[in-house]
């Protein structure tokens, strides 16, 4: 585009009809988008800042909707429509939006406000969801932070929760993650215990919270910065996602969300799924540079790890496993004195993101 004088006006069209966390998906229940599915990536014009304005539908059926972004405001309201703003396009792409008539809860962890907004129908037990999401949070905070002054990389954090009917994911922010559970993982009003699907949703939450530092903070020097021309490959996508998957559930024992038994329970699961003909097909340091292109083509990442190392569960098991036996190792040495805590708590962190 040659130079010009004055405002350039731009029309886009995006798809989206895509109810994944890493879409758009608008209609009349519900308006959700991950910033890269509709944010214009101008070239040559990352670092200059962002001026994003939030228009609220016409539509009567939309009267009672609100916003819930963690994307920092520039004069709207709380939970409202109207102007935000980012410091550059880096920022702009990583907080999601949620726009729907959502139920609201919030906690505080780490000198942080946190907030979890559901969306869909249900009939979950909100109170509760956000004393259990607290829980878990300090833990990992007191992991990276170092009990008893424990702080977190951001004021604000919120959880975006769309329960559904069969979607499940989750996908990490900087100060925010986008979930999908089914209705029945939400805890249900008057329930005691920790049924087995809102165990699963817990050990979701947990993992997107976990990321927080480890992917977002400690990563490869392949992502720093990120290329957005190009996939960003590494072989090390065990030390993110493998260590995350050994740490999500293992922080819902510590915290005493669900007991020892139940742990090793689910460790259990993860042997025995795994000892499928499916692991000797490659290394899992190889199936790292796949994952993106089997999502890229289409093919589901659970059907991606189920025909190669993986195993059926969505989370990647054989780099759980892996992180679990590394850390059993490290134990014994000096009686608890090294262990994967200590290496987490010492890591270098990239506070850009």
């Amino acid at each position: 585009m040659a130079p010009c004088i004055g405002s350039v006006f731009l029309i886009a069209e995006a798809y989206a009809f895509d109810l994944s966390v890493r879409a758009a998906y608008p209609d009349q229940t519900r308006g959700y988008f991950n910033g890269p599915s509709v944010f214009v990536w101008l070239v040559e014009h990352e670092e200059r800042p962002c001026d994003v304005e939030i228009i609220a539908p016409m539509s009567d059926a939309c009267h009672n909707w609100r916003v819930a972004t963690s994307l920092p405001r520039s004069g709207a309201e709380p939970y409202g429509f109207g102007r935000y703003a980012a410091a550059n396009y880096d920022e702009l792409i990583d907080h999601p939006v949620e726009m729907s008539s959502f139920m609201l809860a919030h906690f505080e962890a780490g000198g942080a406000r946190h907030d979890i907004a559901v969306s869909g129908q249900h009939h979950g037990d909100l109170e509760r969801l956000a004393r259990d999401f607290a829980r878990l949070a300090q833990s990992q905070i007191d992991l990276f932070g170092g009990a008893p002054v424990s702080r977190v990389p951001f004021d604000y954090y919120l959880f975006q929760v769309l329960a559904a009917e069969a979607a499940r994911g989750g996908l990490e922010h900087r100060a925010s993650t986008s979930l999908v559970c089914k209705r029945d993982e939400l805890p249900q009003p008057g329930a005691r215990g920790v049924s087995e699907e809102y165990r699963d949703l817990l050990g979701l939450a947990s993992h997107e919270y976990f990321l927080i530092w480890n992917v977002k903070r400690i990563k490869p020097a392949a992502f720093v910065p990120y290329d957005l021309t190009r996939e960003n490959y590494t072989a090390q996508l065990w030390a993110l996602d493998g260590i995350t998957s050994y740490y999500d559930d293992l922080t819902l024992v510590r915290c005493g969300l669900i007991g020892t038994s139940d742990y090793l329970e689910l460790i259990g699961r993860s042997i025995t799924t795994l000892r499928t003909p499916g692991r000797a097909k490659q290394r899992v340091a190889e199936s790292s540079f796949e994952a993106i292109a089997a999502e890229l083509s289409g093919l589901d990442l659970s059907t991606f790890f189920t025909d190669y190392v993986y195993g059926t569960r969505e989370l990647p098991l054989a780099e759980l496993l892996r992180s679990f036996a590394v850390d059993l190792n490290l134990r014994p040495r000096e009686r608890d004195k090294d262990s994967f805590d200590l290496t987490l708590e010492a890591a270098p962190q990239d506070t850009s993101s």
